[in-house]
């Protein structure tokens, strides 16, 4: 990590009346001689009919103050590359204007970036924290696509702002996604994988010691840029002799594949309700190449964070084969445990 300071902002909230910009000033040199920071120069601005700004140059930084007499607040903000935490400056703000309440906000300055963490709530805000990104682009069939390396997690493949994977947990999704199929019927002839492209369940079908894989993918540059930077969760899966790789839309692909080929199919999509309803309407397909006795299995979600998507997910597969089963597994990248719909094609 690359440090360059430390940077706070205080929202005085409840503040009465309007102070002197020289009040201010002072404040500004009492921070500064706490913080052990030197004032280079000093910049402020009176508004009509009220409020003003000042800016105060330092040698390491800066520090300012804004005011918004109408709101009752006044806004500080103190960023520092010295050796002495900014955050010295509350106990001053503190004791020198009455307020009702201080909003703070801390930030390291550094390389390391936060990422969006997209099933926060809005009460609970998570991210991701970046170490680097080594990959950012969109692909040619429109998807975004990201490979970042985090701080706790390693290298992970995020699409469309969603995290998919990451490396130092991946064999938990991927052997739990495999091993719920094979629980219902432990047949390993012939495997098909709807999706997948950080290759995760091509290797344990390979581990697993299918004798023929048929990996149906829409994006080949998730697959390839997986292959390039997580290299450890796909092995090389593309040219094992089992694998035949077909690229494209899945669902017209299996259009052209003989009845009852499958031991295992294995639907690697978002748990979304585009993802279901695409299932939905493609069902029959899948069961038509489905062995008898073969099993079905999807990734459904986490309970936890979409239990309704879950249910939703559950709700076809009941409807569809006439039984369901739900195997669950905690993903620490995740933050959350993860769920695998699988039915049998009685």
């Amino acid at each position: 990590m690359t440090k360059v300071g430390e940077h706070i902002t205080l929202d005085i909230l409840g503040t009465h009346g309007e102070k002197k910009p020289e009040f201010f000033e002072k404040l500004v040199y009492k921070i500064a001689k706490k913080a052990k920071v030197t004032v280079l120069e000093i910049s402020k601005h009176k508004f009509e009919p009220q409020g003003f700004t000042l800016v105060a140059l330092l040698a390491e930084s800066h520090i300012s103050f804004h005011t918004f007499p109408e709101k009752g607040i006044i806004s500080f903000d103190f960023f520092t590359c010295g050796k002495i935490n900014p955050i010295v400056a509350l106990d001053i703000i503190k004791k020198e204007i009455k307020h009702k309440k201080i909003v703070k906000k801390e930030f390291n300055r550094d390389n390391i970036i936060y990422y969006d963490d997209i099933y926060s709530s809005p009460g609970l805000k998570k991210y991701y924290l970046v170490k680097d990104v080594l990959e950012d682009f969109s692909s040619k069939v429109g998807q975004h696509i990201e490979i970042l390396n985090l701080e706790q997690f390693g290298k992970s493949l995020f699409i469309d702002n969603e995290l998919q994977v990451a490396e130092s947990d991946e064999h938990l999704y991927s052997s739990t996604f495999v091993n719920s199929g094979i629980k219902l019927n432990p047949r390993k002839d012939k495997s098909a994988i709807i999706g997948g492209g950080d290759g995760g369940v091509a290797r344990e079908c390979i581990s697993q010691e299918f004798n023929y894989i048929d990996w149906f993918e829409l994006d080949p540059e998730v697959v390839e840029v997986c292959e390039k930077h997580l290299s450890k969760i796909g092995k090389k899966a593309t040219t094992k002799n089992s694998v035949k790789c077909v690229w494209g839309d899945a669902f017209e692909s299996i259009k052209k594949v003989e009845d009852n080929k499958y031991d295992k199919i294995f639907v690697d999509l978002n748990d979304d309700q585009y993802c279901i309803d695409l299932a939905a309407k493609n069902i029959n397909s899948l069961k038509r190449i489905l062995k008898p006795n073969g099993t079905i299995t999807a990734q459904v979600g986490s309970q936890d964070k979409k239990p309704k998507q879950v249910k939703k997910w559950l709700s076809l597969f009941e409807k569809s084969f006439g039984n369901t089963s739900l195997d669950r597994i905690y993903i620490p990248s995740f933050d959350c445990s993860w769920n695998f719909a699988s039915s049998l094609n009685k």
